[in-house]
């Protein structure tokens, strides 16, 4: 029998705030996260792309220092989510067989590992960290979840790129329906803003190279966009079933009514350029909330501000909605908050319920010329969604081929 998933809780740390509300009313005011480097490495690499949208909080002034210092700062920040999302749902008294962790990263502890290859050059073996390993793993944000939790159902991680915590999101939604857990914390983490990213990105020509004007350089949709810009942070929710959320009397954001995973198997980079999986990881997320593409009222998109990314999902909804794309409000928050990678779809995630429960979609900035191949419903200011039912569709995309796609649904 099919349960009904709900969200309890929310939790976030971004370019945007060191919260989720504040991170929320950030998106509202169109404020952007992107900023110039202060980093001394910026100069000594001479890096082409010199601004990017950090974490505004740090992450090791929140968590005490012996905590921190144990943890890369994609675990720092995936703690620091995960507990604010914990306390939201008002900390449910669950045994700890019966609650889950479904935490991802995209790329996971580059920091450790770079500066303990640092270390090893510079001063030999015998003054790398022992705990280098468990640092650097792509499983460790999800592994400090469970263990301050003490989460034992299970620990689960998995890495599909930019796609990796909206398909951790997906994951969860299953592990309930499979019943493996009462209570899931569910999101995404990264910290990856580092010169040799920056330079990689930058080589195969992602970035975008907007070092003058960093608060405007991500712009979906404009036909001018050059590429995205580089974000740091993480999200998480608190997911259970209905049953267990209302027999402790919880408050309910959203239902959390489905997932659709699909690949590409096209291309390492490069979407696939009709959207053909992309649209069957909507459709799939639709098949399992029982709903059909007219009950769509509002669709958070992946929308990088790559010249073909963006391009290639506007074909995958079209193929989905036809026409009516054009009257769907849509909105592409990576304008603000930048691209967080494995982090970016559940703080998008955490975007949607909170426009499902305000009833206003979040505005898509910096867009001043609107690409005609692009003919779709954004606005720089929040878009109201009325009093119906709401249910509204989440987008990642990764490299790999990687396509994963949320729906969420009004209460």
């Amino acid at each position: 029998m099919t349960k009904k998933i709900v969200i309890t809780g929310i939790g976030a740390t971004s370019p945007l705030g060191g919260t989720a509300r504040e991170s929320w009313e950030a998106l509202l005011a169109g404020d952007s996260g992107a900023r110039s480097l202060e980093h001394d490495w910026v100069a000594t690499y001479d890096l082409p792309v010199m601004f990017a949208a950090e974490a505004k909080v740090r992450p090791d002034t929140v968590l005490e220092r012996p905590v921190a210092k144990r943890l890369d700062p994609s675990s720092q920040l995936a703690l620091v989510a995960a507990k604010e999302a914990f306390a939201d749902a008002g900390s449910p008294d669950v045994p700890s067989e019966r609650l889950g962790v479904d935490f991802s990263t995209g790329i996971g502890g580059v920091w450790t590992l770079l500066d303990a290859w640092d270390t090893l050059r510079e001063k030999g073996p015998r003054r790398v960290m022992p705990m280098t390993v468990p640092m650097l793993m792509p499983n460790a944000p999800a592994a400090a979840v469970s263990m301050h939790f003490e989460a034992r159902a299970y620990a689960r991680t998995v890495a599909s790129a930019c796609a990796s915590s909206t398909e951790a999101i997906a994951n969860a939604y299953e592990h309930l329906q499979a019943g493996l857990a009462d209570v899931v914390i569910a999101g995404g983490s990264e910290s990856a803003i580092h010169p040799i990213t920056i330079a990689s990105f930058a080589s195969m020509q992602a970035l975008s190279r907007r070092n003058d004007e960093p608060a405007t350089a991500s712009r979906p949709y404009d036909v001018t966009r050059d590429g995205f810009v580089m974000g740091e942070g993480a999200a998480a929710l608190v997911l259970e079933t209905e049953e267990h959320a209302l027999a402790r009397g919880a408050r309910i954001y959203a239902e959390l009514a489905g997932g659709g995973v699909t690949a590409d198997s096209h291309h390492i980079t490069a979407p696939e350029p009709e959207g053909l999986g992309a649209s069957r990881a909507v459709q799939l997320a639709l098949d399992a909330a029982g709903a059909t593409a007219d009950d769509v009222t509002h669709i958070n998109a992946h929308a990088t501000s790559t010249p073909v990314g963006d391009v290639a999902e506007v074909r995958a909804m079209h193929r989905i909605f036809g026409e009516r794309i054009r009257e769907i409000p849509v909105s592409a928050t990576k304008a603000a908050h930048g691209h967080l990678l494995g982090g970016t779809g559940a703080l998008e995630a955490m975007f949607a319920t909170l426009a499902i429960v305000e009833r206003q979609a979040p505005p898509t900035i910096n867009v001043t010329e609107q690409d005609p191949d692009a003919p779709l419903r954004i606005s720089a200011e929040p878009m109201p969604l009325g009093d119906e039912p709401q249910l509204v569709i989440s987008n990642s995309f990764g490299f790999g081929g990687h396509n994963a796609v949320i729906a969420i649904r009004s209460i």
